[in-house]
């Protein structure tokens, strides 16, 4: 298998049910990877090398990805057995009694689960680094990071150890990971993936899972595979016209696609970056959309401050419930992203509380009436090129510096979280320095067939698995 990362995940598939290779041949490629890059990238922080050996000379079920290796990130999901972290010396399980939902229907779909990625303490920041797991970092270069919250899901995927990889997004952290690591990355619509009984961190309705993957064809199945009704869920189940894996051979037709560069403190982007926004509306032109630039044109101060009321509540009593598990508060045994929101989560009054989510819903409205005219919004992912991991540190004693930079560099992502609506990182540009520059795809609430048609075109007229980073295979 020594073009085992030429492959992506239904090409692995196929492999095996053409009887080429078996899925412990598989397996091993992926070990051999993970033993020879993880050194320089800190991708894979648990390894379950013996439980996936013996799970791959058993019989697997016959999903679409039977036989592929997968791996799982350190936050949130559950999966028997195995250590959940989410990157805290606080917040530690040594082993989880049950998989999770969504770890059921990942088994269901074939793969075969070899461990888990890096993520930051509790998936705040836009970059993969703790004081428990360290930085995470990004084969297209070693001193830049590979974005966050999952970083080492994208870092371990662009550098070809597994085709696709289980991530998360609750303000961006499945699209910035892509785009750092030049992968796709789908932010699906809230709800379309199951939450599953222990969803008590979803509560606000911002975060959902999926994967990052080298294809649009792997994204399109995995959903397919896990994006379907969940018993007893008390949320609405967003439906779909048809197979995800249909609507990218299908022709998106002409659509009205709006661009932007607006960031929400009203400075420009990096020059670099406003280029290759412009080059993707040209050949969005060229392949006979009706294409404008126009902004969102809130008030982004307004959605900021009533979402960070709510996130700080929501967080305040995740870390509650922490505290009754592990019987104690948390000491200095939290990083200062956490302590702060901690805090500030402490301090809000229900009124406080109960103003960020009315305030959400005003504007969540103001967002979604833009998409009444358009069928999809084209932004970067990143104002700027990919940082440096020296230039966004977690663990600095200067928040208020953390803050600023995070926010000149992630500017577009987060208001997608609050509306539900599916968002897509594709990596259609390329910085001079050889970093991958991610643009963002945004389509109507329960509409990630029209992203996904609109990504098949583009994955064909700007494709992008030709490029491959130093570290690879």
């Amino acid at each position: 298998m020594r073009d085992f990362a030429n492959y992506d995940g239904l090409g692995l598939a196929e492999l095996v049910r053409n009887r080429d290779v078996t899925p412990a041949e598989l397996l091993e490629a992926a070990i051999e990877r993970i033993e020879r890059h993880n050194p320089k990238l800190n991708a894979v922080v648990h390894k379950a090398y013996d439980e996936a050996r013996a799970t791959a000379a058993a019989a697997l079920p016959d999903g679409p990805f039977k036989g592929v290796p997968f791996l799982i990130k350190d936050l949130g999901v559950r999966v028997k057995n195995w250590p959940r972290t989410s990157a805290s010396r606080f917040a530690q399980i040594d082993a989880d009694a049950e998989d999770s939902e969504l770890t059921k229907r990942y088994r269901a779909s074939g793969v075969v689960l070899a461990g888990k990625t890096n993520t930051p303490e509790f998936g705040i920041p836009g970059v993969t680094t703790s004081a428990l797991l360290g930085p995470c970092r990004n084969p297209w270069n070693t001193d830049h990071i590979s974005g966050g919250s999952s970083g080492g899901a994208a870092s371990a995927v662009a550098a070809g150890i597994v085709p696709l990889a289980h991530a998360s997004d609750g303000l961006g952290s499945i699209r910035i990971p892509a785009a750092c690591c030049g992968l796709v990355g789908l932010k699906v619509t809230r709800d379309r993936n199951p939450n599953g009984v222990n969803d008590t961190d979803r509560a606000i309705g911002f975060s959902v899972d999926h994967v990052v993957s080298r294809t649009v064809r792997d994204s399109a199945a995995m959903l397919d595979a896990t994006g379907y009704p969940e018993p007893a869920s008390p949320f609405a189940y967003p439906g779909k016209e048809r197979p995800y894996l249909e609507e990218i051979a299908r022709s998106p037709g002409k659509l009205r696609i709006a661009f932007s560069s607006e960031t929400p403190n009203g400075k420009p982007i990096e020059a670099e970056i406003r280029a290759a926004l412009e080059r993707t509306a040209e050949t969005l032109k060229k392949l006979g959309h009706d294409v404008r630039e126009e902004g969102l044109g809130i008030d982004y101060r307004l959605l900021y401050r009533a979402q960070g009321m709510v996130s700080a509540a929501n967080f305040s009593a995740s870390i509650k419930r922490w505290a009754e598990i592990k019987g104690r508060e948390p000491g200095d045994d939290i990083e200062g992203l956490a302590r702060r929101g901690y805090e500030a989560g402490k301090k809000l009054t229900a009124q406080d509380a109960g103003w960020g989510w009315q305030q959400l819903r005003l504007m969540n409205r103001q967002i979604l009436q833009k998409f009444e005219t358009w069928d999809v919004w084209l932004t970067p992912v990143l104002s700027t090129n990919v940082p440096r991991v020296d230039y966004l540190d977690t663990l600095t004693d200067d928040l208020k510096e953390f803050d600023r930079r995070q926010a000149a560099t992630f500017g577009f992502t987060p208001p997608f979280n609050m509306t539900g609506q599916p968002s897509m990182s594709l990596p259609l540009q390329q910085s001079e320095s050889g970093l991958p520059i991610g643009m963002m795809l945004t389509a109507r609430y329960g509409d990630e067939g029209t992203l996904f048609r609109l990504a098949g075109q583009l994955e064909k007229e700007m494709p992008w698995l030709g490029r491959k980073p130093p570290i690879w295979n």
